[in-house]
């Protein structure tokens, strides 16, 4: 079983030990700037009369806790933590005897806006750096109100590597959004492809059964006085192929609403119900998955191929349209989803021939190919009459996944035409 790679330590570890661990980072580099370590003819920094005093020693006492209950609280409250967090930094430099508020002591600030500008709105970073900046030129100006020299050209660093943060962090909020609108973007994209296909499975479903129900009804209208035994085989096919779509519609909804076994759903429409209304209808949907949904899993536009295309013909030339079917090429097992989008294109193609063409016959052509199936669909009917309706706009569609080619329209010598060129797969050759 795939073993998911870890989550990089920044994802991990949430914001408040990152803040903490700044700190004591900063505590540490302060101390040690102030120590004579091995090597050294003398601190790199002069420690104040106070550094190592009782008083210097609780000012870092109360400027550990406050950074403590800074980092707590930052993930619920970030703008108080921050507020705790500033002033651990300014009391953490009380004993340190300098004219400007250091980096070190001010680091744990900097992460706090960083992860403030990037898990927060933009409005609540902006506030984050503009409070750190604040705080730094309030220092400044409380020293200079006293007379006590600053440290501007060390505190401007400061203030921009607080910048430098909180442009970061907005940077990842920003990528974080981004991805997010993708995802709904994709997420909507995926809805209404799925629409789509059901709009296309209902029509390829049902204008072919309709339209075989209207020739037979009409056909059986003008025999019935004369000869009742036509009319009543022209009522059995309009029987059969009503209950067969029957079938189909419900094989459909078992399919969008699951079983009772616990298949998932299609996805797509069910996502859009109201989620209020969900638990009203729970048990209606219980119980049209159980009388509608077969027992097999149901998949889109299974149950059809190539292979239905005689039995397609059977009931088309039964219902007064002569479908004439030719074979060229080894015919062989195509992958499911070019099977039953060929077996549609098919279907739909004779649809339009017995609904608009107005002719008594038409040719069916399929032809096996070393690297695509070649479909075509001629007539000599009007050549015409399928504007404004669905039936070519998901032939094309179908063709296009399959990222095949689609031509129709009417032939030079009367009648229309419909091609379809489906490629095949290498390994299924």
């Amino acid at each position: 079983m795939p073993v998911a790679p870890p989550s990089p330590l920044l994802k991990r570890l949430p914001p408040g030990p990152w803040v903490v661990l700044a700190w004591f980072g900063g505590m540490a580099f302060t101390f040690l700037m102030r120590l004579q370590l091995p090597g050294e003819w003398y601190p790199a920094a002069r420690p104040a009369a106070q550094f190592f005093r009782w008083d210097g020693l609780a000012y870092f006492g109360v400027a550990t806790g406050l950074a403590l209950a800074g980092g707590a609280l930052l993930r619920r409250r970030p703008v108080p933590a921050l507020v705790l967090l500033l002033t651990a930094s300014v009391a953490g430099t009380m004993p340190l005897g300098v004219a400007e508020i250091p980096l070190p002591q001010f680091l744990a600030a900097e992460v706090a806006v960083f992860f403030i500008a990037a898990e927060r709105p933009r409005g609540t970073g902006v506030a984050a750096v503009v409070l750190a900046l604040a705080t730094l030129g309030g220092y400044l100006a409380v020293r200079l109100m006293c007379g006590w020299p600053i440290g501007v050209s060390s505190e401007t660093a400061v203030a921009l590597t607080t910048v430098i943060a909180w442009l970061l962090g907005n940077s990842v909020r920003e990528s974080r959004e981004h991805a997010e609108e993708l995802r709904a973007r994709a997420a909507a994209q995926a809805v209404s492809d799925e629409r789509l296909r059901i709009a296309r499975e209902l029509h390829d479903m049902v204008a072919h059964s309709i339209g075989v129900i209207a020739l037979q009804a009409g056909a059986a209208r003008r025999v019935i006085d004369n000869q009742p035994e036509r009319a009543r085989d022209a009522l059995g096919e309009i029987e059969t192929a009503g209950r067969q779509t029957l079938s189909g519609l419900r094989r459909m909804l078992g399919g969008l609403r699951g079983s009772e076994q616990g298949r998932p759903a299609s996805p797509g429409l069910l996502e859009t119900a109201p989620r209020e209304t969900a638990a009203r209808e729970t048990a209606a949907r219980e119980t049209a998955a159980r009388e509608t949904a077969p027992r097999e899993p149901v998949t889109w536009g299974t149950g059809s191929g190539l292979a239905d295309v005689d039995r397609l013909a059977a009931t088309t030339t039964q219902a007064g349209v002569r479908v004439d079917v030719r074979r060229r090429g080894e015919p062989r097992p195509l992958p499911p989803e070019i099977d039953v989008s060929a077996y549609r294109i098919v279907q739909e193609a004779v649809t339009n021939v017995v609904r608009h063409a107005g002719t008594a016959s038409c040719r069916v052509s399929i032809d096996y190919r070393d690297d695509e199936v070649r479909i075509e669909v001629l007539d000599d009917g009007r050549g015409g009459g399928t504007e404004g309706g669905y039936g070519l706009i998901g032939m094309r569609e179908r063709v296009g996944v399959l990222h095949g080619t689609f031509a129709a329209g009417p032939r030079p010598g009367g009648g229309f035409r419909v091609e379809a060129r489906l490629p095949v797969p290498a390994g299924v050759r």
